[in-house]
């Protein structure tokens, strides 16, 4: 399954750029990762018109066959075994690639969650943008060696630690 990440944003930002290589060229050729970046749209006093403008570049994006997934912290706070039946889900209904999305600074358009098939939340915690493209592309990663087979993901506990 292909996996593209849409990205509004300036770049150029070297740890999180050789983290994502890092992770990205680890994948294996059945899970393809590419990413775009979207220019950001200036501010000019009016977050909602920022957010509409980024959302509209974000859908037109997004092709026939294609799953949107949001990356937003009012999303979903999956484990990575139940991120990977999110890839077994999108593979039985012969989905072309999944697309995540990782909005501008003020966040997504309400439009872009409307549309998405899953919001992904890493934690409720609003992150470094950049943070979040290196915790995604890691992620794929851990989700191929459940997928594909290699010694990466060792599993997650079945309940959480205990509170100090």
């Amino acid at each position: 399954m292909k996996s593209h990440l849409l990205r509004v944003g300036k770049g150029r930002n070297d740890w999180a750029d050789a983290a994502t290589q890092d992770f990205a060229r680890r994948l294996p050729r059945q899970m393809e990762f590419t990413e775009a970046l979207l220019r950001p749209e200036p501010f000019r006093g009016d977050i909602d018109a920022v957010k509409k403008a980024e959302g509209a570049r974000i859908l037109a994006e997004i092709k026939e066959g294609d799953r949107l997934i949001a990356l937003d912290e009012r999303g979903e706070l999956p484990t990575t075994e139940a991120f990977n039946l999110w890839f077994d889900e999108a593979a039985r209904t012969s989905t072309r690639r999944l697309v995540f999305a990782i909005g501008g600074p003020y966040g997504h358009d309400p439009a872009v969650r409307a549309r998405a098939w899953k919001v992904l939340a890493f934690s409720r915690m609003v992150v470094n943008h950049e943070l979040a493209r290196v915790l995604l592309v890691e992620q794929l990663y851990r989700v191929s060696s459940l997928r594909f087979g290699g010694g990466y993901h060792h599993g997650g506990a079945e309940e959480p630690p205990p509170r100090a």
